[in-house]
């Protein structure tokens, strides 16, 4: 599993979660449903809904670098295609623009919609984030829980790494070196090698 620190790092891996996994996700889902009830009509009509909605979406994906055009992008894709199951997505990105323009109350309740709705695979990504609004918000606690809600291994290092920075901003000195160690251990240093500066400087302080 990749992990990813900064927002183009996020949107380029949605954009190829999106590409290589959406369709088949949403299009299985649904041809599961049909296969289970027999209904054949209700199977055609959402699947001609669906290739709709997904090709509106792409459009939105392609506007995800420019703050204004994504914003009404997004606005528009909702109104037209909110109950075909892309709705988080578009809340991501909306996030996103909402964190560039310093709106962080606007981006919060964003970010929870799409955790409620997205993947596993995605999730965390949504996440972690959310905890670094909360923690910008000056809520540390809501981050902690945030970030303790993560339960995809394969970002252990990332979500440790996070939780050992809310702690430092906790004054948790002893709590922050062990979820720095536990980042550690779980190769923390791989994908942000700044990890051993920040345990050094805790050992500096101790």
């Amino acid at each position: 599993m990749e992990h990813f620190e900064t927002e183009e790092q996020q949107v380029e891996a949605l954009k190829r979660f999106w590409h290589e996994y959406g369709k088949s996700i949403v299009g299985g889902a649904i041809l599961g449903l049909g296969g289970l009830w027999g209904w054949n009509y209700y199977q055609q009509d959402q699947m001609q809904a669906q290739e709709v909605a997904s090709s509106a979406f792409e459009q939105v994906l392609a506007k995800a670098e420019n703050g204004d055009e994504l914003t009404q992008a997004v606005e528009a894709f909702r109104a037209e295609h909110g109950s075909t199951g892309y709705s988080a997505m578009s809340d991501l990105l909306q996030a996103r623009v909402a964190v560039d323009a310093g709106e962080l109350d606007k981006a919060a309740p964003l970010l929870e919609r799409a955790i409620a709705d997205l993947d596993d695979t995605v999730k965390p990504l949504a996440q972690m984030r959310l905890a670094r609004v909360q923690h910008a918000l000056q809520n540390v606690d809501a981050a902690l829980a945030t970030v303790e809600a993560i339960n995809n291994s394969a970002y252990e290092a990332q979500r440790e790494e996070l939780k050992g920075d809310l702690l430092v901003a906790k004054g948790d000195i002893t709590a922050a070196r062990t979820a720095y160690q536990a980042a550690l251990a779980a190769g923390g240093t791989m994908s942000n090698p700044a990890l051993q500066m920040k345990i050094d400087e805790l050992a500096q302080a101790s």
